[in-house]
């Protein structure tokens, strides 16, 4: 009977972490959004550009602009992705709430910016329609300088960056490795698909990890 009984024992204290575990990410409430293996739940909308798995990462190849997207589409959610841009000329972006059609993509999208210069990395842009007229404004010196105040130098340019997006009814915020770049309203979309971005560098690869979301009530 004592050896009946330890053996419980050590099974229950074996299986303890496991539990621990899968009671922490119910409680954090997220999902993945790629699984590290396959592109399950993704699709190209574009007869071009490459997507392939490489070391429980996303690679992006193209030599035209193109952007892979979620199959289902999210409206009010917590989404936290990583991404790193390669060498040279190179830009990029987290699309959300967007619409996609063969061979079009549009809408809002978390700028991943490669220009050292400009530093808009975690602004919203609205792909295919009113461009940069949210945050910053283009061309409005007092917006691109408030912005650029916000954002400071938190991307790295050579390193993975960590973009946490939230969206509540018309409530938008945009974080960069913990930095609020974007906090604004706009009603313009209230639900669509999550997009990943190949700018269009020919022969650059782009890199993406640790998808994953959490819907809201």
């Amino acid at each position: 009977m004592k050896s009946a009984k330890l053996l419980i024992a050590a099974l229950f204290c074996l299986s303890l972490p496991a539990c621990l575990a899968e009671d922490t990410n119910a409680e954090d409430g997220f999902k993945p959004l790629f699984n590290g293996k396959t592109l399950e739940g993704w699709k190209n909308p574009y007869k071009f550009g490459e997507a392939k798995v490489v070391d429980g990462e996303i690679y992006l190849t193209a030599d035209k602009k193109f952007f892979l997207v979620t199959e289902k589409a999210y409206g009010d959610f917590v989404f936290e992705g990583d991404v790193h841009l390669p060498e040279g000329k190179a830009n990029s972006g987290f699309m959300f709430r967007a619409h996609a059609e063969p061979g079009k993509v549009f809408g809002y999208q978390a700028e991943v910016d490669g220009d050292p210069k400009r530093k808009w990395s975690g602004g919203l842009y609205d792909e295919g329609r009113r461009a940069w007229f949210i945050s910053p404004i283009k061309g409005n010196k007092e917006s691109e300088e408030a912005f650029r105040k916000r954002a400071g130098d938190t991307f790295k340019r050579n390193e993975w960056n960590t973009y946490r997006i939230t969206c509540k009814g018309n409530k938008i915020t945009i974080e960069v490795n913990g930095v609020v770049t974007t906090d604004v309203e706009d009603d313009k979309d209230a639900s669509g698909v999550i997009g990943i971005q190949h700018h269009g560098e020919k022969g650059q690869t782009y890199k993406f990890r640790n998808l994953r979301i959490k819907e809201l009530d």
